[in-house]
């Protein structure tokens, strides 16, 4: 097997949407790389999905800018190409400059971000490193998010976007076809015309 093979093979675009469709999945996920494995187990995928919507809805309670430097930071420190591709075209669609997204890879010497962003992405870190955030992190973060729905969402949002991240890696998930790669090394993909900084 060549180690750009998905481990499970994907289900053709027609075979997703249909899956997708029985088990409750909102067929724009269907298209997607990821989906497309995971709906061999239309169930799993309806759970995962609906935790995914539930924290990309506006109607979520932490800030769309934390939520995407989260993951954003998940994924330059797992290396996971998917996470960090199809994140940096959702954070640039919420109009996080690109300067603060980039800043996630050394956000502790980031002027840009906010005491916020440092708080949130600390908690990131912690949750890596540790499994768990500090009480000096989780008194940072309380500071900014004043709700506990937002704190709730905070832990969850990291959890969720880790554990993808592994699923994306261990499974050998492929960008779609259309998607230009952006390496978490900071570097375009090589002969790529979407050069950034």
């Amino acid at each position: 097997m060549r180690k750009s093979e998905p481990r499970v093979p994907m289900l053709t675009t027609e075979a997703a949407k249909a899956a997708a469709a029985d088990a409750g999945v909102h067929e724009r996920l269907a298209g997607l790389s990821v989906f497309r494995v995971l709906l061999h187990d239309p169930a799993l995928a309806r759970e995962l999905a609906g935790t995914l919507q539930f924290l990309l809805a506006s109607t979520a309670s932490l800030e769309a800018r934390l939520r995407e430097l989260i993951i954003m930071r998940i994924g330059w420190r797992t290396a996971s190409l998917y996470e960090w591709t199809q994140h940096w075209r959702v954070a640039r669609r919420l109009e996080i400059p690109e300067a603060d997204i980039l800043a996630v890879r050394d956000w502790h010497n980031a002027p840009n971000l906010s005491a916020a962003d440092k708080a949130v992405l600390a908690a990131t870190d912690e949750t890596l490193d540790t499994g768990m955030i500090s009480d000096a992190t989780w008194n940072a973060c309380a500071k900014h998010l004043a709700s506990p729905r937002e704190r709730v969402q905070l832990v969850v949002a990291i959890g969720n976007w880790t554990m993808f991240s592994q699923l994306l890696k261990s499974l050998r998930i492929p960008l779609e076809e259309s998607v230009v790669p952006w390496p978490p090394d900071g570097k375009p993909a090589p002969g790529s015309e979407d050069a950034r900084p």
